[in-house]
């Protein structure tokens, strides 16, 4: 942020703070319809029509490290090989051997000159050509260039490697918008991958991707932890175009640093408002990145079936060193871990209250609009006409979106 942003995002936690009620022209927010959550007709269409449209975070280029590296990722609606080839590029493939389907590669990581697929010997190169095939004498006109590997998007934001299934989305960059420019000052092509840890929770994934999207639970759920330091009056959301937003919370007490991080190396470029404060980026639909300038966390929200879903913590971190890495990072991960399981112990019987007859709606308040932008985005991505009437949500929020 530059001088000129950093004092609007002083101005607009004063004015959060001081608020008797939502800002002049606020629109009134409809009820979220409870069947998103449970009815299987829409989730099929929100698994359809967004999940696999979307660009998504796949890995770090860490996971990487030299060319024929390759790791697999289970995530997406289908395994993915993420791989650096030769030149050092990065690539990403359906793993799908394109003889009879067979999986390319069956660990979840490795390094290799090329890919023989284990049940009938076909070869390809890291490019993902058709190289060879046994008994090729038997095959009429088979052209080989016609039977690469299938190819999946796959774009970097710095070290970070997306993915997206749709052929045709938009650029990667040009997607996240205005963030994009914001993001620069974390400079992420430089940082080092820490670690990676997954949760699996019995909840639709957006039972706990809301939880992440707004700070009203905090003196409920984290009494003992971030409600001690964070003035959740003082919160501000910025809506961004493509469903993407940010959430700037301010610390209780100017001077406050978290302990847990002192001596640890800097960002040298992360500026103020992030440097002093809480922020959090949402890249739509479930990438969730609370910055700061020691280290960052990465969430995803991966939905495995309609009623469960895998949480991923990841962290990347300036000049980490695994083979000698600070004794400040177990305690660090382990108080993360903490405030991370206050958000999962109800997520199971949240579920359960979802699925009875007691639940029709959700009314969201003026602190909670991340939430309704992210129903908006989705209905968008399916397509308005595609909504049912009965589970449809209001575009109302499109002019407190900032392009």
């Amino acid at each position: 942020m530059d001088q000129a942003a950093t004092l609007h995002a002083k101005q607009q936690m004063a004015f959060e703070r001081d608020r008797t009620g939502p800002p002049e022209g606020f629109p009134k927010l409809a009820d979220i319809p409870g069947a998103r959550y449970v009815d299987p007709e829409f989730l099929a269409l929100e698994r359809e029509r967004m999940w696999r449209r979307a660009w998504l975070y796949a890995g770090h280029t860490d996971q990487l490290p030299n060319p024929g590296s390759w790791f697999l990722t289970r995530e997406l609606s289908s395994p993915i090989l993420v791989v650096r080839d030769l030149s050092g590029t990065v690539r990403a493939f359906y793993n799908t051997c394109q003889h009879r389907g067979a999986p390319i590669v069956t660990e979840m990581s490795g390094e290799s000159r090329g890919f023989v697929c284990g049940y009938h010997g076909w070869s390809y190169t890291l490019e993902g050509k058709l190289t060879a095939v046994r008994d090729r004498r038997d095959f009429v006109d088979l052209d080989f260039s016609c039977r690469s590997l299938v190819s999946v998007r796959c774009e970097l934001l710095g070290n970070l490697i997306f993915v997206n299934e749709d052929a045709d989305a938009e650029a990667l960059l040009d997607h996240l918008g205005p963030m994009r420019d914001e993001l620069a000052q974390y400079a992420l092509d430089e940082l080092r991958f820490v670690e990676a840890r997954s949760y699996d929770v019995e909840c639709n994934v957006k039972v706990l991707l809301d939880a992440f999207l707004e700070v009203y639970h905090l003196k409920s759920i984290h009494q003992r932890t971030v409600d001690r330091f964070l003035d959740h009056r003082g919160m501000f959301v910025t809506l961004w175009p493509n469903g993407h937003s940010r959430m700037v919370t301010p610390n209780s007490r100017p001077d406050w640093k978290d302990p847990g991080t002192i001596g640890m190396p800097k960002i040298p470029t992360v500026t103020e408002i992030p440097a002093d404060n809480n922020v959090s980026y949402h890249i739509y639909p479930n990438f969730v990145m609370p910055p700061s300038d020691s280290g960052i966390p990465i969430l995803q929200f991966w939905p495995t079936s309609d009623k469960s879903c895998r949480v991923v913590s990841s962290w990347i971190a300036p000049d980490y060193d695994p083979a000698d890495p600070s004794p400040l990072w177990e305690t660090r991960i382990k108080n993360w871990e903490r405030i991370l399981y206050e958000d999962l112990q109800f997520a199971p019987q949240i579920q359960e209250s979802l699925e009875s007859r007691g639940f029709r709606g959700m009314p969201l308040n003026y602190q909670e609009r991340r939430i309704y932008h992210w129903h908006e985005e989705l209905d968008r991505r399916i397509g308005l006409n595609q909504v049912p009437p009965e589970t449809r949500v209001e575009q109302v929020l499109q002019p407190w979106v900032e392009a």
